[in-house]
């Protein structure tokens, strides 16, 4: 148990100090750039699909934090259960541990692990079996539905100081319509879509 114990305590430590944001909220600041940009650009249609992405790397910001929590609680459950063990000989059984394990395993990115370590932890007695019904079905489906239009107005307000957008209601405002683009403008575009592609990209990853 005391190896278990230990093998448990070094992997969950490896995984909470990966959980870090500054990444993608560097690609943030520069999608941010990129919607004020396609703004100025009159690119209605790429400010929209660029306040989407934020949205989704703002949430996953979101779940990185509670997840570290998670990851914490974890921690600190396995910490106090080695210090019992040195003491009184035996592990006890956790509700907390489990509740932040049920928690973790709902983490595409990590779900393998967690759900390995969970095995562990029910053999050391730390843990009760986990019902399969928690291992399934747990890819994550966010999908832009059209309530997040609302937020979506919200975005493009922020970023470009009202000038696109309205809080809380519905965009309605056309944008003012660009100037006509010479051979030079119209690479210089083609550019910036490449730019937005790979940063939409790096957000998604």
């Amino acid at each position: 148990n005391d190896w278990i114990l230990f093998q448990i305590l070094s992997s969950l430590s490896v995984f909470a100090v990966s959980f870090r944001t500054p990444d993608i909220q560097r690609e943030e600041e520069k999608v941010k750039r990129s919607v004020k940009d396609a703004a100025k650009k009159g690119q209605r249609d790429v400010c929209v699909i660029l306040a989407k992405e934020l949205i989704r790397s703002r949430k996953a910001v979101s779940k990185l934090y509670a997840s570290k929590a998670h990851m914490n609680s974890v921690l600190m459950g396995m910490k106090n259960q080695l210090a019992l063990l040195r003491v009184a000989g035996s592990l006890q059984k956790s509700t907390e541990v489990m509740k932040a394990m049920q928690n973790l395993v709902k983490i595409p990115e990590i779900q393998a692990t967690m759900r390995e370590l969970s095995k562990e932890m029910m053999k050391a007695g730390i843990i009760e079996e986990m019902l399969e019904d928690t291992f399934e079905g747990l890819e994550d489906q966010e999908e832009m539905e059209e309530e997040a239009e609302m937020e979506i107005d919200k975005i493009l307000f922020e970023i470009t100081a009202g000038a696109l957008g309205k809080a809380p209601s519905k965009v309605t405002d056309a944008l003012p319509e660009p100037e006509p683009m010479g051979a030079a403008a119209a690479v210089d575009e083609e550019e910036d879509i490449e730019a937005m592609q790979s940063r939409l990209a790096t957000l998604r990853s």
